[in-house]
């Protein structure tokens, strides 16, 4: 009697193939963080690449409270129409505010891609007797508590790799939180702290001018602002990566032949070379992952962020 769910199967399937082959037929609307961060710069250079390819009007909406941009787009009609451009704080935040989050990251969204990543530079102060990764450990442990590291914000990108650090270096260093990047960089430069994990654009000019000296990126591979230096990871803390993600997604349900379209068009949109060119002049490198790669980077953080968000009762302001 299997026959007889065949057709069934196939108009399902034929749905599903035939609403990617006709969309979009209208405006798509990217929501996002609020105006002027990393999350809008993102989605604005997304935006305009995929309205020059695709032919239709792809709006950022920026919405200010990093829970917003879930909770709007987590109940919206599943129809490729309303997407949300995230960083990866979108999926830790059940780790960082627990019941007060309005959705599932994973059971309300449909990953379409893992756009691009932003490693952070691990930077000292010239003062800091340590020029490389494994001399600043050993510094670290000779000083437990001793040494400072400056972060701007709970849970932002450089905060969540110094963590991750101590985790895997078995190393006490100590957090000095800031209001904004700005201040804790001035701060870093003025020896108030010792070390810090940043963006590259931000603490490039000093590298260059002897005022703050880098012992290494965080990503796994290097970095393409700074060739020469060697990944943390290669450099003392086996297994080291870290930084800011920037995906797309869906909400959940979203028929499949949609979130390939959705895939193909943003993919050719990230490779093409005037895109890569402002992305890596803002300090981000192109990933441009199909759906099931983003999934499974995404599980990875979950598992892995979440413990150490846990075990540092790290908790959202």
């Amino acid at each position: 009697m299997t026959w007889r769910l065949l057709p069934a199967g196939l108009a399902v399937l034929c749905a599903g193939v035939c609403a990617g082959q006709s969309y979009p037929d209208k405006p798509i609307r990217i929501v996002t963080g609020g105006v002027g961060g990393g999350s809008d710069f993102t989605a604005r250079v997304i935006a305009a690449g995929l309205t020059n390819n695709i032919g239709q009007q792809v709006i950022v909406d920026n919405r200010s409270a990093s829970v917003i941009p879930g909770q709007i787009v987590s109940k919206a009609p599943p129809d490729g129409y309303t997407l949300i451009l995230a960083p990866g704080i979108l999926w830790l935040l059940p780790f960082l505010q627990g019941s007060q989050v309005p959705f599932d990251p994973v059971r309300d969204f449909a990953p379409v891609t893992l756009a691009v990543t932003t490693p952070n530079v691990l930077v000292v102060n010239p003062v800091v007797a340590a020029s490389s990764v494994k001399e600043l450990i050993a510094l670290a442990k000779a000083k437990p508590g001793e040494l400072n590291y400056s972060s701007p914000g709970t849970a932002s990108s450089g905060h969540l790799a110094a963590e991750v650090f101590k985790a895997m270096a078995h190393v006490n260093i100590v957090r000095v939180n800031y209001k904004s990047g700005g201040a804790a960089l001035t701060d870093l430069l003025a020896a108030q702290v010792q070390l810090s994990f940043v963006t590259g654009p931000s603490v490039a000019p000093h590298i260059k001018s002897g005022r703050l000296r880098p012992l290494g990126v965080t990503s796994a591979r290097p970095y393409a602002l700074f060739p020469a230096l060697p990944t943390v990871a290669a450099a003392g803390v086996p297994g080291f990566e870290s930084g800011q993600n920037y995906a797309i997604l869906a909400p959940a349900n979203t028929p499949t032949g949609i979130i390939m379209r959705i895939n193909q068009e943003l993919v050719r949109v990230l490779n093409q070379p005037d895109i890569r060119e402002k992305f890596m002049n803002g300090g981000a490198e192109i990933v441009a992952s199909s759906p099931g790669q983003f999934a499974i980077v995404m599980k990875s953080e979950m598992t892995k962020l979440g413990k150490v968000i846990k075990d540092a009762g790290i908790r959202a302001d």
